[in-house]
């Protein structure tokens, strides 16, 4: 582990070591478990000569058959036992003890399982020997393997294959609360970002929600850090459990004699590309946090870091780290150190560093800046409020902010911001208000106005493309007023206008408007009497034209 070659020279040093080694007492949430069952069944794909090699590399341990991809119709044969199906452009989808295998042909794709004696319904490891790779994800399935073509990794796959064979299990790493989703409302697509952000393709759209496939999910943890309203959280470690192990990490430094903490967040594959001179040479100060996934840990939990005494906070990738997990972090540092650069903290208390670059990466750890933090926060963060979280973290970092904006221009795709409505188009027609999914956009109870709550605005987009006239517009922003951006205020609002059979306030003129400009010309509207009812409520309507019927009926 990193930790294990840290330097304790100094009082920095020996105050690390200790709060690290109270860290590993921590205590956590168990998550839920997904189980996958594994026969060994294996497909290799590829050259014929190459695949077989393989066989042969696992003949007596491994059930293997070969399918080699080409244009012609599938041909089954059989070479010293082995199944070997030449043609067809294969087709996998699945994971571990359950890859369903196609093979396209030009009409429709053929079951390759079924073309062999006995048929075999699944396969339970797909090996990937073609160039390029089948499956592009990232993070493939597990199950599925494309090694180089080097000898060696072609061996070392032959000792792993055997192992693959029983019952295997691994934490359900998300959880997913649809009840506050922004991705979709009324048939309109809004909030994309955690099917954007995965890597391992994990994620679909299902109209007004989104699905994750457990067995495909491999715990990148962007789908959480990306995620603006917190209904996707990352649950190995819960959010709660996380910050509550940082905020007694940061005070236990702290009680030990150590100053100016900073904490570096790495995964096991960062962790172990950090150079050891790196390691060797880290400031004692640095305090470093292993996690699942680099991807795991997003915009609330560095804030909230920032808020519980860190002077800054690293988050440390390597040459392997899933390029939509650094382009995720990229794009939320930006709008985080956006937000501590409104407050007057400089934006180095944020960075992304490569392990693989170490001489940088010393430069950096040893240049972070120190003297910043002052009282430390003691809020407890809930358990799974993302929002609730930041909200408290930006309000601590705002109270000490050294010279803070009123307000902060946000990068587009920021979770914060405001909503612009143009009073000129605006009917009131509540469109915006039916298909905001975060209660930011709200009526009038029973007024006709437009109301807006700035801090429960997530920037989705729902309600830019539900309006029927074009009259919103997103504008990514912190608001830094913490009492101006919770209270409601009027976006826009006209004077009602009543019936003219009783008085009674029904609609606005605007509306009206609209509604006598799209009936004009209509056969139902051409005399005076059906065109007044346009100026009546709902009920008087109805009575008049009922009265009216009855009229000419006599």
């Amino acid at each position: 582990m990193l930790n294990t070659a840290l330097p304790e020279a100094g009082p920095d040093g020996r105050a690390r070591a200790g709060a690290l080694a109270r860290l590993q007492l921590a205590v956590v949430t168990p998550t839920s478990i997904v189980e996958f069952v594994s026969r060994g069944r294996c497909l290799v794909i590829g050259a014929e000569e190459d695949a077989l090699d393989l066989v042969r590399q696992v003949a007596g341990r491994v059930e293997c058959v070969v399918t080699v991809p080409g244009d012609a119709a599938p041909d089954v044969d059989r070479i010293d036992g082995t199944y070997v199906v030449r043609g067809g452009r294969p087709l996998v989808r699945g994971s571990l003890g359950n890859f369903d295998v196609q093979l396209a042909t030009g009409g429709t794709p053929l079951a390759l399982g079924a073309m062999l004696t006995p048929p075999i319904d699944r396969f339970d490891l797909v090996v990937d020997l073609g160039t390029p790779r089948l499956l592009q994800q990232a993070m493939p399935p597990l199950g599925y393997y494309a090694p180089s073509p080097d000898a060696a990794a072609r061996a070392t796959l032959a000792d792993v294959l055997p192992e693959m064979r029983g019952e295997f299990e691994k934490p359900k790493y998300f959880n997913y609360n649809p009840e506050i989703c922004a991705h979709g409302r009324s048939g309109k697509r809004g909030c994309t970002r955690c099917i954007d952000a995965c890597p391992a393709e994990a994620i679909v759209s299902l109209g007004e929600k989104v699905q994750v496939n457990p067995y495909l999910c491999q715990g990148g943890g962007t789908c959480a850090t990306s995620c603006p309203s917190g209904a996707m959280t990352y649950a190995y470690p819960v959010p709660g459990d996380l910050l509550y192990a940082l905020q007694r990490l940061l005070r236990d430094y702290r009680d030990g004699g150590g100053t100016s903490p900073s904490l570096l967040f790495h995964d096991a594959a960062s962790g172990a590309a950090l150079d050891d001179d790196c390691v060797a040479t880290m400031p004692e100060r640095i305090l470093p946090v292993a996690i699942e996934e680099i991807g795991s840990v997003g915009m609330d939990s560095w804030l909230a870091s920032l808020a519980y005494g860190a002077e800054a906070v690293v988050l440390l990738t390597c040459d392997t780290t899933p390029p939509q997990v650094i382009e995720t972090l990229q794009e939320q540092l930006a709008i985080a150190q956006a937000i501590l650069a409104g407050m007057g903290y400089p934006e180095s208390r944020l960075r992304l560093l490569n392990a693989g670059q170490s001489a940088a990466a010393i430069q950096a750890l040893a240049g972070l800046p120190t003297g910043l933090s002052r009282q430390a926060a003691t809020f407890a963060a809930p358990p799974a409020d993302k929002r609730g979280t930041l909200r408290l973290a930006l309000e601590h970092l705002q109270s000490h902010a050294p010279a803070p904006k009123r307000v902060t221009p946000l990068p587009v795709g920021a979770p914060f911001g405001e909503v612009r409505v143009d009073a000129a188009a605006c009917t009131l027609c509540m469109s915006c208000v039916s298909a905001c999914p975060t209660h930011a956009l709200l009526d009038g109870r029973g007024l006709p106005q437009l109301n807006f709550r700035e801090w429960n605005c997530v920037q989705c987009g729902l309600c830019e493309r539900t309006c029927p006239e074009d009259a919103i517009t997103l504008v990514p922003r912190l608001l830094q007023d913490v009492e101006a951006r919770e209270r409601p205020r009027i976006l826009h609002e006209e004077q009602p206008v009543c019936c003219v059979a009783c008085g009674k306030p029904f609609a606005t003129r605007a509306m009206l408007d609209k509604l006598s400009r799209k009936l004009e010309g209509h056969w139902m509207f051409q005399d005076e009497a059906a065109r007044r009812r346009l100026q009546m409520c709902e009920d008087c309507r109805v009575r008049d034209m009922f009265t009216a019927e009855a009229r000419r009926g006599r």
